[in-house]
């Protein structure tokens, strides 16, 4: 069994340059639209009420924010240190043009760049999965990648369908992995896929 057992704020960030350094490839980037559940799947995860703050304002955070994450490998008393990195909420048009043009250019430089990342992690509602912003958002993460980095579709907030739109979700995208924060559905499943791809080097 794999467990998240320690997770604590390390440093934000505004942009790419100002990231800090880091020698390994132990970098899950965690990306969504504003409002999605991300904050709260990133508390759910490693079972912190407010590792991550939870805004009442969608859009809010700005910056790059560092978390430092300790896995464990039950079976093998195992211990492993990741980053998880909370980018800020995507697609919201509630702040002046100058500000969302930067912001903007601060995240795409920061993705298309930043090759700590072995984890792009990207959030979507269940309620809006075809969403031109998440189609994009998509699009740009497998042209910027790089061989070594991986993409990984997450449905938030499963616990709002029904089985029968949750059967049209899974046909859809049948290797999204499904998640709610508030019923604890999915949460090891991603944590055991998490520490696979960071990890499974040490396991070949």
């Amino acid at each position: 069994m794999i467990e998240i057992v320690d997770a604590a704020f390390e440093t934000s960030s505004p942009n790419v340059k100002l990231t800090p350094p880091n020698e390994y490839q132990n970098e899950v980037a965690f990306m969504a639209r504003s409002n999605v559940g991300k904050s709260s799947l990133l508390n759910a995860l490693t079972n912190r009420k407010s590792l991550a703050k939870v805004s009442s304002t969608p859009g809010k955070t700005r910056l790059i924010n560092y978390f430092r994450v300790t896995f464990m490998d039950r079976e093998n008393e195992l211990k492993n240190e990741a980053k998880f990195v909370d980018l800020p909420g995507f697609g919201y048009a509630k702040v002046s043009k100058s500000i969302k043009a930067d912001w903007e250019k601060n995240l795409t430089d920061f993705i298309s760049k930043r090759r700590e990342i072995k984890l792009f992690i990207h959030l979507i509602d269940c309620r809006h999965p075809h969403l031109d912003i998440d189609r994009s958002v998509l699009n740009f993460l497998e042209e910027n990648i790089t061989p070594d980095q991986e993409i990984l579709q997450i449905f938030t907030k499963i616990d709002k369908l029904n089985q029968k739109e949750i059967r049209a979700l899974r046909r859809d995208f049948p290797h999204a992995i499904m998640i709610s924060n508030t019923k604890k559905k999915g949460l090891s499943k991603l944590t055991s896929i998490i520490y696979n791809t960071l990890f499974k080097i040490e396991y070949e």
